[in-house]
């Protein structure tokens, strides 16, 4: 007996299949074989989908979506520091001779 090859399915058949297990109109062996796939994932993608429906009305969305500020002197401190190492071996290939003379 040969195994059936992963399948990989797109977010809008997940959201169709959660959305038809949450209707409840048919069973989840009724849905598992409607839609060829097993109860146990419906059960998942149901849960996940009645997890993020919050999410849909912005209730968490602006808590999540914060960026953290951006440290403006640690990056600066960083270009300095891989300024310094560039510029010192770039004088390290001048004194060896494999700098192009265009470069020194």
């Amino acid at each position: 007996m040969s195994r059936r090859p992963r399948r990989n399915h797109s977010p809008a058949f997940k959201a169709k299949v959660a959305l038809a297990a949450v209707k409840g109109e048919k069973t989840l062996a009724e849905l598992a074989q409607l839609f060829d796939v097993h109860p146990n994932q419906i059960t998942t993608w149901r849960s996940q989908l009645l997890d993020g429906a919050a999410g849909v009305f912005g209730a968490e969305s602006a808590a999540d979506s914060a960026e953290p500020a951006i440290d403006v002197k640690t990056l600066h401190a960083k270009i300095g520091e891989l300024t310094l190492a560039n510029d010192f071996l770039a004088g390290a290939l001048g004194k060896a001779g494999l700098l192009p003379s265009a470069k020194r």
